[in-house]
């Protein structure tokens, strides 16, 4: 899979703008604040359909226009193809799929499939497990478009349920009769999107093993384990029926507890990745410099699940990432970004070997 050509209209500081990249290695160069990482968004934002930088579309509108666009040509096994996303403030995003309007963003998911990786993701170790379940979601609903939507599904019935208990002391009646309904849908979208998180964790971690050794010439093993909060063993998750089953028990037993937290305390939405090293929390007991290279082979697994699944590669976006490695995480990486399309953005090229350079300066690309 490839990104071909991307043309962009008062995006960010980019006013007007058209880039074609190479098949390799392409490297936007150029000063802080310029442009480059603005450029990575407008990439993503048509493989997903949303920012990884903000949750506000306006913000990606450059300031003092009315509305933005990117369209991008990209190749994938079978064909040439073309996303185009038009936004104005307030109003949905008009999106094409080869000049065809698509009507939800969730309909262009998985079309072009990318990896992201920025400095942000070299904490995913040690941070919370939102950053964790985030990167299980964006990686598995690019393979999988029945994992997006049973996703979108649980998160409109779990606000549902929320709301319910939180107006549940004014209004106990109203609660009563209809918790369980909201219950069982929950559980059951929770335990299809279990079942592709564990899969998707017990393919990933071989990758993540691999890399990690390479990377470091060491012999810890890391691997990756799914955390439910069904408190099953991960292996017990593949099994959809009793999965809900364990979710409906918790949902349905502890209704008094959620009232006084005023949230839903069971679910996908309290999952986490349990990352071991040798057989103990990388959290915990990993060195600083482990956690990154965990982190890294975390990101590069996402690709080599994602070319396994769907039979090409994806395309790689990496944003100002050398910057943040020692030298010998750098040589790994360069190694291999190889037989790939890579987009890296940096100030300083230099120990980056070969590729496409174009200077970035003041949202132009040259």
């Amino acid at each position: 899979m490839e990104c071909n050509k991307i043309r962009i209209r008062d995006f960010r500081n980019i006013e007007q703008a058209e880039i074609e990249f190479d098949s390799g290695v392409n490297i936007l160069c150029g000063e802080n604040a310029q442009g480059k990482t603005n450029l990575l968004e407008a990439i993503h934002f048509t493989a997903l359909g949303k920012s990884f930088r903000t949750s506000h579309d306006e913000e990606m509108i450059r300031f003092g226009a009315e509305s933005c666009e990117v369209s991008m040509d990209f190749t994938d096994s079978v064909r040439r193809q073309n996303i185009t996303v038009r936004m104005m403030a307030g109003k949905r995003k008009h999106i094409e799929q080869n000049k065809v309007k698509v009507g939800r963003v969730s309909d262009i998911v998985g079309a072009f499939r990318t990896v992201l990786f920025c400095p942000e993701h070299l904490s995913l170790i040690k941070e919370g497990p939102g950053e964790r379940r985030n990167y299980l979601d964006i990686a598995i609903s690019q393979l999988y478009p029945v994992y997006l939507k049973s996703l979108q599904k649980y998160n409109q019935i779990l606000k549902q349920r929320n709301q319910l208990i939180r107006n549940a002391e004014e209004d106990r009646r109203t609660f009563d009769s209809t918790v369980e309904f909201w219950s069982r849908q929950l559980a059951h979208e929770a335990a299809v999107i279990a079942k592709y998180r564990q899969r998707y964790l017990k393919t990933a971690s071989v990758h993540i093993e691999q890399c990690f050794a390479e990377m470091t010439g060491e012999r810890e093993k890391p691997t990756a384990v799914y955390l439910g909060s069904s408190k099953q063993a991960p292996e017990e998750y593949e099994d959809v029926e009793s999965t809900e089953a364990a979710y409906l028990s918790l949902l349905t037993s502890h209704y008094d507890r959620e009232i006084g937290a005023g949230s839903t305390l069971w679910g996908i939405h309290k999952d986490d990745i349990e990352i071991m090293l040798n057989d103990k929390p990388a959290r915990a007991f990993a060195s600083q410099g482990q956690q990154r290279s965990l982190a890294l082979a975390m990101k590069l697994a996402e690709g080599e699940v994602c070319a396994a699944v769907c039979g090409e590669k994806p395309v790689f976006l990496f944003d100002d990432v050398f910057s943040e490695l020692d030298s010998t995480r750098r040589a790994y990486l360069s190694g291999k970004i190889g037989e790939r399309q890579v987009i890296i953005t940096t100030c300083e090229p230099s120990g980056i070997a070969g590729g496409k350079m174009i200077k970035v300066e003041n949202g132009t690309f040259k």
